[in-house]
């Protein structure tokens, strides 16, 4: 099968312009920590304090949503996600990730183009940073 030179264009015109798209859905927010603890010991207070603070205390914010904690990765990138609670295996709404010591931390998703977004940076920097506080 021959494809001609316009066709191919066309292909990777097509191939950009989706990648574009996916790029522009996934609003990507740095969070800083001034720490000197590495991605795990961050990202495990992260998790514990917002399963406390945003699901177990039936914060109406967080209320159709689950915490789905992948502490344990291979990559060297612990995260939690946040994912909606009638589809637990669905695509993450929010994903909060740290990386090496000191650990830097980003938030990224759908969630942090909402109106929670804010919310979310201060909560995480603030547990990040060894605040258990709600």
């Amino acid at each position: 099968m021959r494809f001609s030179l316009s066709s191919r264009f066309y292909a990777a015109s097509a191939v950009a312009a989706l990648a574009t798209l996916i790029a522009s859905c996934q609003s990507k927010a740095p969070i800083v920590t001034t720490d000197a603890h590495s991605a795990l010991s961050t990202m495990e207070r992260v998790a514990v304090s917002a399963n406390g603070c945003w699901f177990k205390s039936s914060d109406p914010a967080f209320a159709s949503y689950s915490l789905a904690p992948e502490l344990n990765s291979y990559t060297g990138r612990p995260r939690i996600l946040v994912v909606p609670r009638s589809n637990p295996a669905g695509r993450p709404l929010l994903v909060v990730q740290a990386e090496g010591n000191p650990a830097r931390m980003e938030a990224f998703g759908p969630m942090m183009s909402g109106p929670a977004s804010a919310r979310i940076t201060n909560d995480v920097n603030r547990w990040a940073g060894g605040a258990k506080s709600c």
